[in-house]
């Protein structure tokens, strides 16, 4: 009897001295009621009734911040949330220099959100989310960090303003998309406008391009034919010059210069004239030179 006893005594002894810490906790043990050591995961003796374990979850965890209404800046009342992540760093502080750490962090977060919230307006705190959150970040991760703790981020649930509020901003936003809108459109009715514009004056350009182009090909061709028309009567003053002066003047000759006398007697210039006696073969010739006036547009009396 005494030794089943005895065993009895034992195995409680070692049951209650055994502890299996878990591979995402950590053990502290106090040895009469005094810090005695922190041990990791696996199997750990600790001696029964003087030894006393505590394990510390160190996975990463959070804490949801209750709603709470917060004024702004511009004194309208919102209504903000968030949730804090932290995980554990220091077992021995997280147990003893903190008596409900869940509710102090809790606090602490409402706190220090109501007065970040409270020094932006309404506008500020619906595009500044990020700022506000590295803030709260910093400033818990700071407070938090004799603790034994580390807070690893902050995010804003939710920043919800009044009914009213929602609304007008509702009306607000479509009158600004809509002068957006209309901006847009006559942004692109001015740039079609300008963009025909620029076509005609090239079309213009252009066309008023080809039209010189074709008068001065125009003047070019009547100057050609000018210059060709009194080379070619050039050439027929040579050739009758060349045959009054190097040969003997035939009856084509002796006509012409009896047409130019009969011009200046015309013109007032002559008061005499002599006729040579060929008489057909003058006529003729006078005939044919003054065909060839009438061609020239020359007032020559027949």
């Amino acid at each position: 009897m005494f030794f089943v006893i005895v065993a009895l005594i034992v195995v409680v002894f070692i049951s209650n001295g055994v502890r299996i810490v878990r591979p995402y906790e950590k053990g502290v043990v106090e040895r009469l009621g005094s810090y005695n050591r922190t041990v990791g995961s696996g199997l750990r003796l600790i001696l029964p009734i003087i030894d006393r374990m505590n394990k510390v979850d160190m996975r990463e965890q959070v804490v949801d911040v209750p709603p709470q209404q917060v004024i702004t800046k511009d004194n309208v009342a919102v209504e903000v949330d968030a949730v804090v992540y932290y995980e554990v760093t220091d077992p021995m502080k997280v147990i003893y220099n903190v008596a409900n750490f869940y509710l102090a962090v809790t606090k602490l977060a409402q706190t220090n959100l109501r007065n970040l919230v409270g020094d932006l307006a309404l506008d500020e705190c619906l595009t500044s989310r990020d700022r506000i959150n590295t803030q709260l970040r910093e400033i818990l991760d700071e407070a938090t960090d004799k603790w034994g703790t580390k807070v690893t981020r902050v995010e804003l649930q939710k920043i919800e303003p009044p009914a009213d509020v929602t609304e007008a901003m509702h009306r607000q936003m479509k009158a600004e998309r809509l002068r957006r809108a209309v901006i847009l459109e006559a942004e692109g009715e001015k740039q079609a406008a300008i963009l025909k514009s620029e076509g005609e004056k090239q079309a213009k350009i252009l066309s008023a391009q080809g039209e010189a182009e074709a008068l001065k090909q125009v003047a070019d061709a009547e100057k050609y034919q000018k210059i060709a028309r009194a080379e070619g009567e050039g050439q027929a003053v040579t050739t009758v010059f060349r045959a009054m002066h190097e040969g003997e003047p035939t009856n084509d000759i002796l006509a012409l210069k009896y047409m130019e006398a009969l011009q200046k007697v015309a013109d007032g210039k002559a008061t005499k004239i002599f006729l040579p006696l060929e008489g057909t073969n003058m006529l003729g010739s006078i005939a044919g030179i003054s065909e060839l006036f009438k061609d020239k547009d020359k007032n020559i009396p027949e």
